[in-house]
């Protein structure tokens, strides 16, 4: 099986897994950080193989669905890659970028070793962000049953791994606590590029909502 061959079927195995998924970590979530990490590893001359699987790959069992298993994700990348055939050592680069990339609280560090784990955890990222970031914040919130806005409840930057996955927020809160931090977490000149402006549209949703939810716009 030659590598457009076994992009196509990890593709196809995503969009099969994910298609039903309505927390925002959806197939077409997959597509879009595929696409972002294909343009801004191409820029950083990283490794396009490694960097599209690891991208198709990275929410096939994403930690927060499936009852904090921190291992499952990568251990299913792993397991489909070989099962294809794929070398062990590619199937293991795969599966640790897809093991370390994700946000984990904002006193937490997820750095990335590789050109292509820095490429995919800034397409992740970036899908954070912006317009899809405020829809796609807003389906999570929903689907985990939390409440849009409470405001005597002020946000929590979380110190440890185990505070994050124990969470309990709102969704407007997630915006402080993740959401306006990744700006400055990007590792790539690209992704630092794209994230000003769709960093932009999180504050001023904000700033729409909070007035808004204050009736401040009768005056």
């Amino acid at each position: 099986m030659n590598k457009t061959e076994v992009i196509e079927r990890t593709a196809e195995y995503a969009r099969e897994t994910l298609h039903s998924d309505s927390s925002g970590h959806d197939w077409w979530h997959v597509a879009r950080v595929h696409r972002l990490a294909r343009e801004l590893g191409a820029g950083e001359g990283a490794d396009l193989y490694v960097v599209e699987l690891a991208a198709l790959l990275h929410d096939i069992s994403d930690y927060k669905l499936n009852g904090g298993d921190l291992d499952e994700g990568p251990r299913r990348a792993f397991a489909w890659l070989v099962g294809l055939g794929e070398p062990e050592d590619l199937a293991r680069a795969v599966a640790d970028i897809i093991a370390t990339m994700s946000f984990k609280g904002a006193g937490t560090v997820s750095a990335m070793p590789t050109i292509e784990g820095k490429v995919v955890q800034d397409a992740d990222r970036l899908d954070a962000l912006g317009a899809i970031g405020v829809a796609r914040a807003f389906a999570y919130g929903g689907f985990k049953g939390e409440p849009m806005h409470l405001p005597d409840l002020p946000p929590h930057l979380h110190a440890s791994v185990d505070d994050y996955l124990n969470r309990q927020g709102t969704t407007i809160n997630h915006f402080h606590e993740k959401l306006l931090l990744l700006k400055d977490r990007m590792n790539t000149p690209g992704a630092r590029r794209l994230a000003e402006r769709r960093h932009r549209v999180l504050e001023q949703f904000l700033a729409d909502f909070l007035t808004e939810w204050d009736a401040g716009d009768l005056t």
